[in-house]
């Protein structure tokens, strides 16, 4: 009886190990499968998925007009033109900003502010007062000397756009001087709330 015992269980043996080699075969082409095209679906699938998760969240996970308690800017922009310092406390250009970020929440005006990186010359600041006409800003405001030489001088060729330089001078009938000191800031905030009554808009 042992004998035939022991020789069943050694017939059963390889039985059962062919039976986990078919296994074995079998989940190696499943897993080669899903590293093929499969693979490559489901991967596009959970990636959407996660794009159309992300999109969601960003917008607020709502659907519909946007919050009308969001602030709407009006189509006027007034745009700072300062030296590399730009508006960091106790820069000269700093009371400007807060002038125009005050006009800002009254007259719901976009305000915008551009650095001239590098040496304080001319030159220098010219190719940065374009860009600001080109994007039509409807006023401009001027710090620092390099800025203030190159919008006195272009404020001639943009009649319909004011400009605001703080210690220049008044070089053409839309420039407006602006003297540093205490009252600065107020003076910026009330040439900005003029320019936007005046507009229309």
């Amino acid at each position: 009886m042992k004998t035939r015992r022991t020789w069943r269980n050694q017939a059963d043996r390889p039985e059962s190990g062919s039976r986990g080699a078919v296994l074995g075969r079998v989940l190696a082409g499943a897993a080669g499968a899903l590293r093929g095209r499969a693979g490559w679906v489901a991967g596009g699938a959970a990636v959407l998925a996660l794009c159309l998760v992300g999109g969601w969240l960003f917008t607020g996970g709502q659907d519909g007009p946007p919050d009308p308690r969001a602030r709407q800017y009006k189509e006027f922009d007034a745009c700072l033109l300062t030296d590399e310092k730009g508006i960091v406390t106790g820069a000269a250009a700093a009371p400007v900003w807060e002038g125009m970020q005050k006009a800002s929440l009254e007259t719901r005006a976009r305000v915008t502010y551009v650095p001239v990186v590098g040496e304080p010359s001319a030159e220098n600041a010219r190719p940065l007062f374009n860009s600001l006409m080109q994007r039509k800003c409807d006023v401009v405001l001027a710090v620092g000397a390099a800025q203030v030489e190159v919008t006195e001088a272009g404020a001639k060729q943009y009649p319909r756009a004011r400009f605001v330089v703080v210690d220049g001078a008044a070089t053409a009938g839309n420039v407006m001087v602006a003297k540093s000191g205490d009252s600065l800031k107020e003076t910026v905030a009330e040439a900005i709330r003029r320019a936007v009554d005046s507009s229309g808009v």
